[in-house]
């Protein structure tokens, strides 16, 4: 088992976290668990959405709001009532080091919580905001969610099966992503200040997000004019890469160069197919994937699953079975890792960070805060 460390890289870093949904929440989870103290911001009344997005819930809070809101503190903001919203300011240029929002375009500047009004009263505050389309061009005034811009910037064009509707990826990739690039902004910022004593602004967005992880299918259209299209479970540049049905089943087989293909086809008891010339090389088997894919599955569909995982791991061939949530969180390999953090009532199972310092995962697991429950030692604290 991996040892839990202690070490808290982030500690002492404040952020006030200004944001909802996922896309904020998810960057101030990561620094939370880094040890920064992030203050969540909440409206009066229900707070985050997020809170109330489900079935499932838990004491009658959205699982999604208690999965992206562990190791905060809640404080409650009227940001329409001005000696609020004055309160929350001082607050953020006295003592934050970090500010996250995702307010609607232009939002943040008429509440005074803009960029150049922070920055001129805090020149070491950093300054992140998570837009929908970005700050600048045609679209940077329209909202944004994470389906919309998994349809806008093209990642369903390239999700599912050719000839079927258009398949959303299964979880919300858009806006955790965003967030990712919102803490690698606030990290390379906060590195920066160390050295020059000056903050700065982190920009990141929904849609820019999206076109990141297009990378290496728009350079293959520029390359061709091509559209790429839908692979399934496949890829457009490999093969032999996806599912394939088995006795009992389906296997993901990945064999993404000619050696690893060689110990593939062997196993299948068809050594011959590297030699085949339709087969020879990665485009060679791109070329000519339908044949290929049609004699793999009448190969493997002759064992069950677990046969051939033991067939193919022994010889070195990259394969998995499809799991379900629930196979994932009893594995021993998942277990191993201590990934996993328990709610303090033990009836919640979270994933804790997935990155670990010298060999252990940062050891952060306090309670996911009620609404509201930190405004007393909050703004205390702040001299109010």
């Amino acid at each position: 088992m991996v040892e839990r460390s202690a070490a808290l890289p982030l500690e002492g870093i404040k952020v006030v976290e200004l944001g909802s949904s996922v896309a904020a929440p998810y960057a101030g989870l990561v620094l939370a668990e880094l040890g920064a103290e992030v203050i969540k911001v909440e409206k009066p009344g229900k707070g985050d959405d997020a809170r109330g997005w489900g079935p499932p819930f838990h004491d009658g809070v959205g699982t999604i709001f208690r999965s992206l809101n562990r190791n905060k503190r809640s404080v409650v903001v009227d940001l329409a009532d001005q000696a609020q919203r004055e309160r929350l300011r001082r607050l953020i240029v006295e003592e934050a080091d970090v500010l996250i929002q995702n307010m609607r375009p232009g939002q943040a500047e008429k509440l005074n919580f803009g960029a150049e009004s922070l920055l001129a009263d805090n020149s070491r505050l950093i300054h992140a905001t998570i837009a929908a389309f970005g700050q600048v061009g045609p679209l940077s005034g329209r909202p944004g969610y994470d389906p919309l811009m998994q349809a806008f910037g093209g990642l369903m064009s390239v999700t599912g099966e050719e000839g079927r509707p258009p398949i959303r990826i299964g979880t919300s990739l858009i806006d955790m992503g965003s967030g990712m690039w919102v803490v690698i902004g606030v990290l390379a910022a906060l590195l920066r200040r160390s050295i020059t004593g000056k903050g700065g602004v982190v920009g990141a967005s929904l849609y820019e997000t999206a076109l990141g992880w297009m990378l290496y299918h728009v350079t293959a259209y520029a390359a061709t004019g091509e559209e790429p299209k839908p692979q399934g479970s496949g890829s457009p540049y490999i093969a032999p890469y996806g599912a394939f049905r088995t006795k009992d089943g389906t296997l993901i087989v990945t064999a993404g160069n000619n050696s690893l293909f060689q110990k593939l086809a062997a196993v299948l008891g068809h050594p011959q197919w590297a030699d085949d010339l339709r087969f020879h090389t990665n485009g060679d088997r791109v070329r000519n994937r339908a044949l290929l894919e049609d004699l793999m599955n009448e190969s493997l569909s002759l064992k069950s699953t677990k046969q051939w995982i033991a067939d193919l791991e022994a010889a070195g061939v990259p394969c998995a079975p499809i799991q379900t949530v629930g196979q994932v969180v009893t594995h021993e390999q998942t277990q191993a890792l201590d990934i996993l953090r328990r709610s303090a009532d033990g009836q919640l199972t979270f994933v804790g960070l997935p990155l670990t310092f010298e060999g252990g995962r940062p050891d952060r697991n306090e309670a996911v805060p009620d609404l509201g429950a930190d405004n007393d030692v909050v703004f205390e604290r702040a001299g109010e």
